[in-house]
């Protein structure tokens, strides 16, 4: 049985790396080539918000019918197929309307991460349900991680187009992979509908750190993720160096979710861990448009692996503790939806100032929400610390 346990994780884990790879290797170049091919900034804001808004409306239903008719496994290869489609249509339609409706079935494909995230952390006890957490996100982070290399290393020599290439190879070779995964049931025969799964979202503790995650990811789709590659590029920036830029960035969210996997976290630990690394956020959006030399943007990229690295994997932690096994797929289906919120309405906003004021001004505007979610957050665990006390 721990044979067969390592093997499915191992597995699993070779799978989250093709599928990430496969989501995000083209993307620090996704905003600097839809700006050369004159994309306003407000429809490269829609194509990138875009994202989000499929999964939005699916990682709901997703989790509840993962609940209701347990099979994570098929969830997990129609999630690396339409990976796979997704960049079809970027490398058929090389253009804004291209990359729209790939992002949108790559929303599609990130709606069924909950199903890796759920099975991963059932071949896990639920003393390991923290570690088990933070190594997913960790490899999560190294599927992204060498998909910009891989960019950064290749696209001046073949382009967009084999860049979508390379993401569709990848997603499909997941998707063949995928039907070696055992089909999953579930261990709890308990009774359960809709109703009370949709009920899961009612609990407080879910709710509130939805928001804070929306809050750190939307930041994250808004910045590293695209409009930071724009303004690295202004700089004079060749294509190796705003690949570069990404690099450091996942680089470090790969350290940090590393070490966030070894942590032992109590109360006091997890609090100052979450108002600083919001603080770093906001640090990061305050100065970033101010910079103006490459080595200061490297040098910033590194802040934003705290939120991506240790926050989100705390705050994806915290989501789900305390939720009961038979509703968990429910439970991460309503945290990653909140979140998409984030990932959907952050880039837009961000095009609209652009287009309106500036860059600079969109940033500072993102800073305040992440001050915010800090303050929010500090607020939550000294309530809880008193109850405690």
């Amino acid at each position: 049985m721990v044979i067969i346990k390592k093997r499915e994780k191992n597995l699993l884990l070779l799978i989250v790396t093709l599928f990430w790879f496969a989501q995000y290797v083209y993307i620090p170049y996704q905003t600097p080539y839809l700006a050369t091919i004159n994309v306003s900034a407000s429809f490269i804001g829609i194509i990138i918000g875009s994202y989000g808004i499929s999964q939005l409306a699916l990682r709901l239903p997703v989790g509840i019918i993962a609940d209701l008719r347990p099979n994570h496994r098929l969830f997990i290869s129609l999630g690396t197929l339409c990976a796979g489609v997704a960049s079809l249509f970027r490398l058929l339609f090389q253009n804004g309307i291209g990359f729209l409706l790939g992002n949108i079935f790559s929303g599609f494909a990130s709606a069924t991460w909950i199903s890796f995230m759920v099975y991963y952390l059932s071949l896990h006890d639920n003393h390991m349900q923290n570690a088990a957490t933070s190594k997913i996100i960790m490899t999560n982070n190294i599927g992204m991680l060498v998909g910009f290399i891989t960019s950064s290393l290749l696209y001046n020599q073949i382009g967009m187009a084999n860049i979508c290439l390379l993401s569709v190879l990848s997603g499909f070779s997941g998707f063949v992979i995928s039907l070696n995964l055992k089909k999953t049931e579930t261990k709890i025969k308990i009774a359960v509908n809709a109703k009370e799964l949709l009920a899961v979202g009612k609990q407080p503790k879910l709710i509130l750190f939805s928001f804070l995650a929306l809050i750190q990811q939307g930041i994250q789709m808004s910045t590293t993720m695209s409009f930071t590659n724009q303004l690295i590029k202004e700089q004079g920036a060749t294509d190796f160096q705003v690949g570069l830029s990404s690099i450091i960035y996942m680089f470090s969210a790969v350290i940090f979710s590393r070490i966030s996997s070894t942590l032992s976290l109590n109360l006091q630990r997890r609090k100052w861990l979450t108002f600083t690394s919001f603080g770093f956020l906001a640090l990061y959006c305050l100065i970033v448009p101010l910079a103006n030399a490459l080595p200061i943007f490297y040098l910033l990229q590194t802040i934003p692996g705290v939120g991506t690295g240790i926050l989100f994997s705390l705050l994806t932690s915290e989501a789900m503790e305390g939720i009961e096994l038979h509703k968990k797929s429910s439970a991460m289906g309503f945290f990653q939806a909140i979140y998409a919120v984030g990932m959907t309405l952050f880039p837009v906003l961000v095009g609209e100032i652009n287009n309106a004021i500036n860059l600079k001004f969109a940033y500072w505007v993102l800073a305040s929400f992440s001050l915010i979610g800090g303050i929010i957050a500090l607020i939550y665990y000294n309530f809880s610390q008193k109850l405690k006390s």
